[in-house]
């Protein structure tokens, strides 16, 4: 098991964690396998997301914003219920493969830790499944 940590800076961003998840797994000395990727918190996520239009991820943003607005009257006793909401929406985990020392992502797929009630400071963990 390999523990990262990534401090997040804003109250609701995607951190693109593709490279700190790869570089991880090759200083394990692991080549093949499946990479599992999880956050043991319940207001960030894992997802995989496009990678490269940075206006894509604030569009994304935004539209968890409309399906679960900070402001809505919620019963849960603290201020966090959409960052809850969001969280549960995009899920902990992503698995990926990995072959010859490389992620099989697409072309456009990043890793990305999601947050929804930063800053903060994350812990992510990622397990190999040897192959």
């Amino acid at each position: 098991m390999i523990e990262l940590t990534i401090n997040t800076r804003h109250t609701s961003e995607m951190v693109d964690i593709t490279e700190e998840v790869h570089e991880a797994v090759i200083k394990k000395g692991i080549k093949s396998g499946l990479v599992a990727v999880f956050t043991p918190h319940t207001t960030a996520s894992i997802v995989l997301f496009e990678n490269v239009d940075p206006k894509l991820r604030r569009d994304f943003l935004e539209a968890l914003g409309r399906i679960a607005p900070a402001q809505h009257a919620y019963h849960h006793q603290g201020s966090n219920a959409a960052a809850h909401i969001k969280s549960a929406i995009c899920g902990a985990r992503v698995v990926v493969p990995m072959e010859s020392a490389k992620l099989q992502l697409g072309k456009w797929q990043g890793i990305f830790l999601s947050e929804f009630d930063g800053p903060r400071e994350r812990k992510v963990i990622v397990q190999v499944i040897h192959g």
